[in-house]
């Protein structure tokens, strides 16, 4: 049986897992291009720490902390460049009679709303969504199990309280 080379692991990792990658680059860059150079980033990321991976957690857990780790630190050095343009970059705005169907644009204001929260809130989220059990996250994130489920509980009522207030004006 041939044995696989660093390289060779690396490809299929990447390829068996790209859709972290993607996701995670998604809720972090509205803008599809910096969601490449993201994806980029993280790949470096993976390819350097690969000779790292301990076996004894699972594969997509490790992969979810690198890309958010790369994540978090990519937005941190882009707030203060975004601050500057005085708005999200990529953002665009919905406008009111959009021929969107209803739950798009549902969808559409949610991801804007999750692109607004801090960081921490944000992996929360993008996990969360992902279905990952609260004791997942909590490894991926490095809280506790009852800090996640507070801290999602609270994003909860954030975004909730955000599509009231969408729904008023």
């Amino acid at each position: 049986m041939p044995i696989e080379t660093p390289s060779q692991v690396f490809q299929e990792l990447v390829e068996q897992h790209r859709g972290i990658l993607f996701k995670v680059a998604k809720a972090y860059c509205p803008n599809e291009e910096e969601q490449q150079d993201l994806v980029q980033e993280m790949m470096i990321q993976i390819w350097q720490s690969l000779q790292r991976y301990d076996p004894r957690y699972k594969i997509s857990t490790w992969l979810y902390r690198i890309a958010l780790n790369v994540a978090i630190s990519h937005f941190r050095k882009n707030k203060v460049h975004q601050r500057k343009q005085g708005t999200l970059q990529g953002q665009t705005p919905l406008s009111e009679d959009s021929d969107q169907p209803e739950k798009e644009q549902q969808l559409r204001l949610l991801e804007q709303f999750i692109e607004e929260l801090k960081e921490l809130d944000k992996a929360l989220m993008v996990l969360y969504l992902e279905d990952r059990s609260y004791a997942e996250i909590a490894e991926i994130i490095g809280i506790s199990v009852s800090n996640v489920a507070t801290k999602i509980g609270r994003i909860k009522d954030k975004l909730k309280q955000r599509f009231s207030q969408q729904k008023i004006s």
